[in-house]
């Protein structure tokens, strides 16, 4: 099923792909992320695009139960040769900090799959200078060849990685605040101290989410049904940083019966 604007705009459309709920959607996001690692084995595609929050973490717990279900020599396979960039990391937090991004992964990647040091990135939240950090990162992102398959949520207020609005689709790897809406969103981390969370943040732009090769944009809970309707029913603008995914030629929108009907 597509959904998307009129045939007079210049995008393309969303796949959309309907689970019951977010365990069905974990399996469904789980089993694609498998796909492509095991084929890459092969054909060497690019490195994973992962992302992090409480969307993802169902995800995570689902692909290390289909890797531990893989031969062990297919394992072993997929720990030698995993290479993923996150989208994003918090400004000001240290790796080992647990409310960091990379102490997220950690939890509920690196340690459980047994991954090795550095096979995971981030942006470092404690560089001294966080524009230069966002450059670098996002020539590290380059010299691996760019993302293969993209993994993505949808913020409340419509924002993809840590892309607020307004933001345009031209908008690149860069240091940016973070709004009231989404330090509210990630409170719960910070013991549901909104004000506790980091001001700024790291963040890949869309001119690099929009270059990887397959897009999966995941969508679960009631909570998030207002914003999946004006996904699928506004015109693209910078309001709706998410909106600008249309221009990609393979992005899935993976959601769950909640999202459709809150």
């Amino acid at each position: 099923m597509s959904f998307g604007p009129s045939p007079s705009e210049r995008v393309t459309t969303f796949q959309l792909v309907a689970q019951r709920d977010a365990a069905a959607v974990a399996d469904w996001v789980s089993k694609a992320v498998l796909d492509d690692r095991l084929q890459s084995q092969v054909g060497g595609s690019r490195p994973l695009g992962l992302a992090t929050g409480r969307t993802m973490e169902p995800i995570y717990a689902r692909l290390v139960e289909r890797v531990a279900g893989q031969p062990p020599v297919d394992q072993a396979r997929l720990r030698r040769g995993w290479l993923s960039f996150n989208l994003d990391e918090y400004v000001g937090l240290a790796a080992a900090d647990p409310r960091s991004f990379m102490a997220e992964m950690a939890r509920h990647l690196v340690g459980p799959l047994g991954l090795e040091v550095g096979a995971v990135r981030l942006p470092d939240g404690t560089a001294p200078d966080p524009q230069a950090e966002a450059q670098r990162y996002a020539a590290a992102v380059a010299a691996a060849g760019g993302i293969g398959l993209q993994l993505l949520g949808l913020g409340l207020n419509g924002h993809v990685g840590f892309n607020e609005p307004p933001c345009s689709p031209e908008s690149r790897c860069r240091c940016l605040h973070l709004s009231a809406a989404t330090r509210l969103q990630n409170a719960a981390a910070f013991g549901g101290d909104a004000t506790a969370v980091p001001t700024r943040a790291i963040t890949l732009g869309l001119v690099q989410i929009l270059a990887a090769r397959r897009l999966v944009l995941v969508v679960t809970g009631a909570a998030k049904a207002a914003v999946l309707r004006r996904l699928l029913q506004e015109p693209a603008s910078a309001q709706l940083p998410a909106s600008w995914l249309r221009r990609h030629p393979d992005c899935t929108l993976v959601v769950d019966q909640a999202a459709l009907d809150g």
